[in-house]
């Protein structure tokens, strides 16, 4: 599965705030409301929801209803999504670094 720019985009900007990564932590622990998300920080519930937002729109997070409660919940897929996109990257570059120790090994060993 591939991702989009325009998805990494609004991923890596949502993520690129310390308060939607809190927020994502906290998700990370299970689904909350604005009010239980909003508890530990000293920022209004209307700035908490535009963070949330911000994330909503990422795909991170969903809202959704539970009778009266509007519970926030982490998307997983999108977060496997970002990891996946950041993985190839790191395999390619472990590849190198495998290839230059082979590299300076053999230059060791013939030196």
């Amino acid at each position: 599965m591939t991702v989009d720019d325009e998805a990494l985009d609004r991923a890596f900007t949502a993520l690129g705030d310390p308060v939607r990564r809190a927020l994502i932590a906290r998700l990370s622990r299970g689904e909350a409301t604005v009010n239980e998300l909003a508890e530990p920080f000293a920022i209004t519930k209307q700035a908490i929801s535009r963070h949330l937002q911000v994330l909503e729109h990422a795909g991170l997070i969903s809202r959704g209803r539970d009778g009266q409660r509007r519970p926030c919940r982490l998307v997983p897929a999108a977060l496997e999504e970002l990891t996946s996109w950041i993985d190839t990257y790191r395999l390619a570059t472990e590849r190198s670094y495998r290839r230059l120790d082979a590299v300076l090994e053999t230059l060791e060993e013939n030196g």
